[in-house]
This record gives C-alpha cells, sequence and structure tokens, in this order.
C-alpha cells in the first residue's frame, strides 16, 4: 500500500472482521454456536460417564463375579447415543461455517472489486498490479482459512474449556487446581511465542505482495528481459525478494511450529501428574473435595479426569494450532482493510450529459432517445437555460500541476482548441504532453489554474459524464477477454453491429478483421497476444471511434504501427477527427503537420505554438525537431 495509508489497530482489525463475517449471517452463526455447545456438552458428558460406567458397572461385577451386563448394555448404548448427538452437531456447525466463509469471501472480493472501481488513477500508478492482485489472492486466502477453520475451532474450545473445567470441579478440585496451574504455564508459553511471531506474519504478507507483484511484472516483460539478456540481473533481484519471503516465512514458522511439541509434551506431563496424584488421594484415602462437598475418589473418578484433562488439554493445543493462521489473517486483513479505506476518487460535478434535440428555431430538448446530439444539462439553473450544447471547445488558462506537491511538473499552461480543430503537442519524454491529456480527463485535478469545457468548469461537470465525452487512443493497447467484437464495443456498450463494422473501416482495421478465421468473432486471450502490436492497436482506434464523441485524445496512438500500416489508417485517422476536436501527442512529427495548432513543450511548459509553416519560420525548438538537430525521444 501507499506510504500514506495508516494500518489499523490489531484491535480495530479484529473488530471490523468480526463485524464482516457476522453481517447477514447472525442466525447461521447462532445455529453454529448451538451446535458446537451440543457438540462440547455430548463431550462432556461422556467424559464424566466413564466414572459412572466404572464406578457402579464394572468395578461392582468384577467383585461380585456376577455376568449381568444388561446395565452395562444399557449404559454403553446411552453413551453411544451422545456420541451420535455430537457427531450431528459437529457435522452441522461445520457445514453452516462452510456456507458463512464462503458467502463472507464473495462478499469481501465483491467490496474491494468495486472499491477498486471507484480509485482514483495515482492509487494504480503508485501500487504494483502484482500486490493489488496479492489482495485477491494471498490475503483472501488467509482470511479463508481463518474463517472456515480457525472461529469455530476458537468457539468450540472455548465452550468445551468452560463445559471440562466445571465438570473436573464436580469430580475432584485438588485436581483441577493442577490442571490451572499447567494452564498458567501454557497461557505464558502462547504470549510470549505469539508476540515473536506476529510481527513476522505481518512481515510475510507483505512480502508475499511484493513478490506476487514483482513476479507478475517480469512474467509481463519476458520479450524485454531476454532482448536485454536481463536474466541474470532479473534472477539476483528475484533472489532477494524471494529471501526476504523466506526469512519472514521461516521466522514465522518457528515460532508458530513450536507451539505443537510444547503443548503436546505439556499434555503428556499433566497426563502423569494427575494419575499419580489421583492414584495417591485413592490409595491413601484422603478425602476429595468437589464443589458438591467431600468424597472419596475412585478408579472411574481417576479415568474421568484424566480423559477431561485430555479433553482440556486439546482445545488449548487446537487454539495455539491457530494461532498462526490467525495472525496471518489479522495481516491480511490490515492489508484488504487499508485498500477498503483508500480514499475513492471525488466527484462533485452536478452537471451531466444528456442526448438532445434541436427545435427549428434552435433550441435544445432534452430527449430520452439516442439521438447523436448531446448538450451538458445544468439543474442548477432556470428550465430554459439549463441545456448547453455540447460542442467540444476545451480551454485551459495558467494551469499548474504536480503529481506530488513537492513537485511541479506543467507550469502556466494555457491553450485553447475550438471545435472541430486538432491541437498536436510535441516535445521530449517528460515534457507534459500526456500530463495534460489526463487532466482533460479529470484522471488528476489541477493544483492552479482553470480548464473550461463549452465554457463550463469541469470541476463542475460529472466525472462518468465528463469522460463520456472524450475519447482516447492510448500507446499502451488494452484488450479484454472476449471477441473482437466485443472488446470494439467496449467504446460504446449500445453500439449495433453495423455502427462495429462502420467503426472498424473507418480505422481501417475491418479488412484484417474479416481475414481472421473467425472474423469478428475471433476470441481474443492475453491482451490479444494472437494479434500484431499493430492489429491490436488498429482495435483500439475502432474503439474510439464507435464511441464517436466530440473530442479525441490521441496519445501516440500510431506508435505502433508501421510507416505502410499509418498510411493506410491516417485517411481513417482523419476521418475520425473530421468535425471533432482533436488533441494528439505526437510521436511521429509527419502526423502533425496538418494541425491547427502545435505546442511545443519543454520540462513542462509551452515554449513555442503555432502552424508546422510557421514554427519552422521561427526557426526553434520545433524546426530542431523536425530537421532532427535535435532528438525527439
Amino acid at each position: 500500500m501507499n506510504k500514506e495509508t495508516k494500518s489499523p489497530s490489531k484491535k480495530s482489525t479484529m473488530s471490523r472482521l468480526l463485524k464482516i463475517i457476522t453481517k447477514g449471517h447472525k442466525f447461521q452463526f447462532c445455529m453454529v454456536v448451538f451446535c458446537i455447545l451440543v457438540s462440547a456438552v455430548t463431550s462432556v458428558f461422556a467424559s464424566t460417564y466413564i466414572k459412572t460406567i466404572i464406578d457402579d458397572f464394572i468395578t461392582p461385577m468384577l467383585t461380585s463375579g456376577s455376568r449381568d451386563f444388561t446395565g452395562l448394555t444399557r449404559s454403553i448404548c446411552i453413551m453411544a447415543g451422545v456420541f451420535s448427538i455430537g457427531i450431528v452437531a459437529s457435522f452441522t456447525y461445520n457445514f453452516i461455517m462452510v456456507i458463512i466463509s464462503e458467502s463472507v469471501l464473495r462478499n469481501v472480493r465483491h467490496d474491494m472489486f468495486s472499491k477498486m472501481q471507484k480509485l482514483p488513477i495515482k492509487y494504480f500508478d503508485t501500487n504494483t498490479h502484482g500486490d493489488i492482485m496479492s489482495h485477491y489472492t494471498n490475503d483472501i486466502d488467509s482470511l479463508e482459512n481463518m474463517i472456515s477453520n480457525s472461529i469455530p475451532t476458537l468457539i468450540s474450545s472455548g465452550i468445551t474449556i468452560v463445559a471440562v473445567f466445571c465438570a473436573m470441579l464436580y469430580l475432584s478440585v485438588y485436581l483441577t487446581l493442577v490442571v490451572i496451574a499447567f494452564l498458567l504455564l501454557i497461557l505464558i508459553i502462547t504470549k510470549n511465542l505469539g508476540k515473536k511471531s506476529r510481527k513476522y506474519f505481518t512481515g510475510l504478507q507483505t512480502s508475499l505482495g511484493k513478490s506476487t507483484g514483482y513476479i507478475q511484472e517480469m512474467t509481463a516483460g519476458q520479450k524485454v528481459i531476454k532482448v536485454f539478456n536481463h536474466e541474470g540481473q532479473v534472477m539476483s533481484d528475484f533472489n532477494k525478494i524471494n529471501e526476504e519471503l523466506y526469512e519472514n516465512t521461516m521466522k514465522a514458522n518457528k515460532y508458530a511450529n513450536i507451539f505443537m511439541p510444547v503443548m503436546g509434551n505439556l499434555s503428556n506431563l499433566q497426563y502423569v501428574v494427575l494419575a499419580i496424584i489421583g492414584g495417591i488421594l485413592m490409595v491413601y484415602q484422603i478425602p476429595n473435595l468437589t464443589i458438591l462437598g467431600l468424597t472419596t475418589i475412585g478408579v472411574g473418578t481417576i479415568a474421568s479426569f484424566l480423559q477431561l484433562g485430555r479433553s482440556f488439554s486439546m482445545p488449548l493445543s487446537q487454539v495455539s494450532q491457530q494461532v498462526n493462521s490467525i495472525i496471518r489473517a489479522v495481516a491480511g486483513a490490515e492489508r484488504i482493510f487499508n485498500l477498503m479505506d483508500e480514499k475513492p476518487e471525488v466527484d462533485e460535478g452536478t452537471i451531466t450529459l444528456v442526448n438532445v434535440t434541436k427545435e427549428k428555431d434552435g433550441t435544445l430538448v432534452e430527449s430520452a432517445e439516442k439521438t447523436g446530439l448531446w448538450a451538458w444539462k445544468d439543474a442548477s439553473k432556470e428550465e430554459g437555460e439549463q441545456l448547453i450544447e455540447l460542442k467540444g471547445d476545451v480551454r485551459l488558462f495558467d494551469v499548474d500541476f504536480g503529481y506530488t506537491t513537492d513537485k511541479t511538473v506543467l507550469h502556466d499552461i494555457s491553450l485553447y482548441a475550438k471545435p472541430g480543430q486538432k491541437v498536436a503537442f510535441v516535445g521530449a519524454t517528460g515534457a507534459g504532453k500526456t500530463t495534460i491529456t489526463n487532466l482533460l480527463n479529470r484522471f488528476y485535478d489541477i493544483a492552479d489554474g482553470k480548464i473550461r469545457y463549452d465554457g463550463i468548469n469541469i470541476n463542475k461537470i460529472k466525472k462518468d459524464d465528463l469522460r463520456r465525452s472524450i475519447g482516447m487512443v492510448l500507446q499502451d493497447t488494452n484488450l479484454f477477454t472476449g471477441t473482437i467484437k466485443e472488446n470494439i464495443r467496449y467504446g460504446n456498450l449500445d453500439a449495433t453491429d453495423e455502427e462495429i463494422y462502420e467503426a472498424s473501416k473507418l480505422a481501417g482495421a475491418d479488412d484484417f478483421i474479416r481475414r481472421l478465421p473467425n472474423g469478428y468473432d475471433t476470441m481474443l486471450e492475453s491482451d490479444g497476444a494472437n494479434l500484431s502490436q499493430g492489429q491490436r492497436q488498429l482495435l483500439s482506434i475502432a474503439r474510439a471511434a464507435v464511441a464517436n464523441p466530440p473530442v479525441m485524445i490521441l496519445d501516440e496512438a500510431t506508435s505502433s504501427i508501421d510507416t505502410y500500416t499509418e498510411k493506410l489508417v491516417q485517411q481513417g485517422m482523419d476521418a475520425l477527427m473530421h468535425k471533432r476536436t482533436t488533441f494528439v501527442i505526437a510521436h511521429r512529427l509527419s502526423t502533425v503537420q496538418n494541425a491547427n495548432v502545435i505546442m511545443v513543450l519543454d520540462h513542462g511548459r509551452i515554449i513555442e505554438k503555432g502552424t508546422h509553416e510557421q514554427l519552422i519560420e521561427q526557426k526553434g525548438k520545433y524546426y530542431e525537431l523536425y530537421t532532427g538537430k535535435f532528438e525527439l525521444e
């Protein structure tokens, strides 16, 4: 996560987790607790009933030599019935917990993905995609383990401990004191080991996210790695990340895995001590103190207590087993909550984009049908003044901007683009060309100055409507799993097949699409890996064309197209830009010679502006770029 995000406390994380888990599942949770209670009570009853079987049936039969098994058989059947009830209860609560855990995880994934759609572009620029993916894999997996295993185990163990403790007091207070002494020892050990392992489990989740992010990035860049023979350095960097993950995992599990051997040996030691003390009390006929008064201790009491001692230490062992899972889940939950707590993209705009028709007298009337004519609707104005025709007039006044508050990357940018004009940006890498287009879409908000769209401050326009009116063709294409037709329709979900075909022809993509085995129904996977880079870019252009926006941004849109293909598509691009306000980031200066105005940027400032001919006459920076005296890239 970014450094500005504060990690929630362990207490607040657990409380939020419990709130999420119980939300909408209170009845199921009550059923789980009831079934766990039944299971625990039946287990305790079976343990204490051993005393009855031994003292009331087995011992008298051994003493008298009787062969009447009626009472013993009845008692064994009772115990079998109790065990059966416990088995059904155990199956029921585990089944319910599976339903609860999968439902909770579904909701968490939904909430995370929903929150991601509301986050600003800045979040994705400052967090690796692999680390974001880790929220849906590693962090969710740790939550699933906790919900489906750890929570029912904790509830079951807690109820069992209370029930067993009461049963032990019923049998012998003296032997119960021995168990309490071992319990205190176990708690001390658990606290110390848990404290040491907690910080490493938190580091483990972070290291997992970093590792996933690096692997995702290197997988996507395999061609570049091999072209530049960078395998050695990549391997070296991965080894450092992997070593960090190894260290955190080893240290976290080192302490966590000590729990079981320690608990197992303490349980065995407790068993031996209870047997010795119980034997002494029985042999010497020492009065046995119980919550019901003084009694004499017998073989049945000792046998039952030894079983209860096992039943008491077993839940403690189970709890200690779950400690590492809980710590890991809390660490994962912290990362999830950090994502959920990220500030969403702020949108205070109130002006919307609506379909309109134009009356004979020029009056605009809002239409519920698709008309192809758009207008801005300002509901705060009076009825006759609410609609402002969308023309594509874009103006920037004294705009300053920085991605961080301590570094300004755009300085005093002023420009205008009248409806239908083509404005080109040229300049070296890092001059601020793409940054300007990011501001037009409000992917970032300006620090100072104003941007007006058809005379409206863009801060007053709802972001969704603003972006709907602006088409973009990016240098880096992104195609999604689906058919070619579906990918083009991404630009306008209401587009008909005919509109898709027309947009493809306009972009120059129709010819190669129809030559594919399945034409427009050809499936694309892995970001269109089965197409050439130029073909992918043509689909991106067709996607923008089908949106039919009044303003178009072409961010080095033909940079991935070879010269021959560029000539074929240039005619379609000119048609796409016809009567549209267009901002072009130029990779090849030959593509912007017909621009109405060319803006030359250098270190975030506009240093020259004019037509191609005017700038050539000035013999300034543009002249140097055009004649090759200054390298553009």
